[in-house]
This record gives C-alpha cells, sequence and structure tokens, in this order.
C-alpha cells in the first residue's frame, strides 16, 4: 500500500519544516518500499518555484487533486500571510474532511487555525509563539509544552526539528514502532521522544544521561497531573522499586520525588508564560493540588511568583510584537483596569 503524503509550502516557508518530514519517509521507503509517495505542493497562487525562508528556492505543484493520505502543512515566517488566502483557508477545511490525516509542522499551525480545523482541538506549535496561537484562536487548546499533539485526525508540531518527530510517530503509526525506531536510527535522532517531551528542556533541572530515564521523564511529563509513586515509576521501567530508587538517585542525583516536583515546576511555569489560564487550573493540570501550593513551590525554587513571571512573559510578548495596533489596543485596556 502506496500512501501519498501531500507537503504544503508556501512563501517564506521554513525549510527544514518540509526537508525533516521528507526525509523521515524517504528513508521508511528504504525499509518497506513505496510505502510513501511524497509530494511537495502549493495553492495556485503560488505553485511553481517557492522561496523559502533562507532564499533556497523549491519547485511546487498544483495542490490538486486532493487525493492525499495525509497533509502536511509546514511553518514560516510566511505562514500567518498565507493563512489570509482565502483559497488557503477553503483548502485546509476540505482537507480536514477528506485526508485521512492532517498535519501541521511549528507555525503551520496558524494556517489551520485560521481555518477553523483546530477549534476544540488541543494544538502544539513552536513555543515562541504559543501564547499567540492562544491569543489569536482562543477556541483552540493551545499546550506549548508538548513536541507534538494528536487530536483526533490532526496532528501538529513544535518548532522545525519537531515535524521530524511527529513524522517518525506518522511512521510508527503506519508501519510499526520497529521501522520507525530504524528510520530514527538513520537520521541520528531520538525515535522515542515522546509527545509530552517538553519543547524547551533547559526549563528542566533534571537531565538524565540514560535512554532509559529520558523515557520516563518523557512519560512523567504526560502523566504530570497523576498521582505518580516510586512503585509507579519502577514498575514503567521494569524494576523493582528498590532498585529503581537506588539507580535513579545515583544517576540523576535527586529523588525520583524531587525529580517529579521539578518537571511539574517546569511544565508549570511553561504554562504560566505561554498560556492565560488560571494558576488554580494550572497547578491542578500538572498535579501541584492548588494555586497557593504552586505559589509556595515557586517561591522556593525559582525565587519568584507565578504572578512575577506571568508578569515578565506578557511584558517580552508586547516587546516582541511588530502589529502596532494590537500593541495600542493592549495598552488601552490595561489603562482601563483598576
Amino acid at each position: 500500500m502506496t500512501r501519498k503524503i501531500g507537503i504544503q509550502i508556501f512563501d517564506k516557508f521554513q525549510i527544514l519544516d518540509m526537508s525533516g518530514p521528507i526525509s523521515a519517509f524517504e528513508i521508511a521507503n528504504r525499509f518497506v518500499p513505496d510505502s510513501y509517495e511524497i509530494k511537495v505542493i502549493s495553492q495556485p497562487e503560488t505553485e511553481g518555484l517557492i522561496k523559502s525562508s533562507c532564499g533556497l528556492e523549491i519547485a511546487a505543484a498544483s495542490w490538486l487533486p486532493m487525493d492525499y493520505d495525509t497533509l502536511i502543512v509546514v511553518g514560516g515566517p510566511g505562514a500567518k500571510d498565507t493563512a489570509e488566502y482565502p483559497s488557503v483557508i477553503h483548502y485546509i477545511q476540505c482537507a480536514a474532511i477528506n485526508v485521512r490525516r492532517l498535519a501541521s509542522t511549528c507555525s503551520g499551525a496558524f494556517i489551520l487555525a485560521k481555518a477553523g480545523v483546530l477549534n476544540g482541538r488541543r494544538a502544539t506549535t513552536h513555543w515562541d509563539m504559543a501564547l499567540e496561537l492562544a491569543s489569536s484562536y482562543p477556541q483552540v487548546r493551545v499546550e506549548p509544552d508538548h513536541i507534538y499533539i494528536c487530536d483526533g485526525n490532526i496532528w501538529t508540531s513544535a518548532g522545525i526539528t519537531a515535524g521530524i518527530d511527529l513524522t517518525l510517530a506518522l511512521i510508527a503509526n503506519d508501519l510499526g514502532r520497529s521501522i520507525a525506531n530504524q528510520v530514527a536510527q538513520q537520521l541520528v535522532v531520538y525515535f522515542r521522544r515522546p509527545g509530552g517531551y517538553s519543547q524547551r528542556s533547559s526549563l528542566l533541572a533534571v537531565d538524565p544521561f540514560s535512554e532509559v530515564f529520558a523515557e520516563l521523564l518523557g512519560w512523567v511529563r504526560e502523566h504530570i497531573a497523576e498521582v505518580i509513586t516510586v512503585d509507579r515509576l519502577a514498575h514503567q521501567v521494569a524494576m523493582s522499586p528498590r532498585n529503581f530508587a537506588r539507580a535513579f538517585r545515583k544517576e540523576m542525583g535527586v529523588t525520583p520525588a524531587k525529580a517529579i516536583e521539578q518537571v511539574r515546576l517546569a511544565v508549570a511555569r511553561e504554562h504560566i508564560q505561554q498560556s492565560r489560564d488560571s494558576f488554580e487550573k494550572i497547578a491542578i493540570r500538572v498535579g501541584l493540588k492548588s494555586a497557593d501550593r504552586m505559589r509556595h513551590a515557586f517561591l522556593r525554587t525559582f525565587h519568584e511568583s507565578p504572578q512575577s513571571i506571568r508578569i515578565k512573559a506578557n511584558k517580552d510578548y508586547l516587546a516582541d510584537k511588530t502589529d502596532l495596533n494590537f500593541a495600542q489596543q493592549t495598552i488601552s485596556e490595561d489603562k482601563r483596569l483598576p
């Protein structure tokens, strides 16, 4: 069975958002011949030679007919402008109904969001644009701390190289984990980086060296709201609780309980910086139980309150905006606050 893959590009697209997934599908074909037929496409207004954000031009064919198994909309500086094309929005809306899987990499999520296909769904994008995506499209449940997310038949991924993670997950879905693992080995990337793995891993104080504990911390992030005991962690890695606790502390330098708290605080900080959710909601989402408990943990660990961190994040966000009208409107609204 050959699955036809459409890679949709546009003026000023990010070339790695395109080439990463293409490379993964191409290598999958080496292990299971004729699994994928790859086609680079664009809207009729721009088909032909499309200039990427780095200036390199790529030939794109017309996106018709819509006979794709999977359509991947790439990201790049031109994504938001492309979202203003009525033909693009109509095409994405039709694709959401007709293709088996619709996906985006990085800022390609803005195009899907503009088309309304992410409404009511979980989605992610590059961490630096997550707050803007959430602000511009409040009906989208933006989760900024994920590498990729699958919600129904819609897949979204974080920035740039995360498109490879998403593609490996698609390949695993089609051909099995063994083939996806072989593709990852050929690409010299991790196959087991879970969708819930942090985009901003530098925020984590724990930095595991073994693949077992690296995967375990990814699992912790995906189950962050749940009660996570040493027995449960040990079972996850097929070790006895006693041996697990000893091995974990020896490698990590902290107890499992301390590591889990650090992961929870890191995820909470990401949500505070990149979403508008209440502190109580964030605290419950990451397993810290209450906003008050989260506040005390933040003061102890970061020497800052959640309120202070959010204020700084909002100031940085406004400073980065190039849309003067948006900034003026926000400032006017702030002046009306008591």
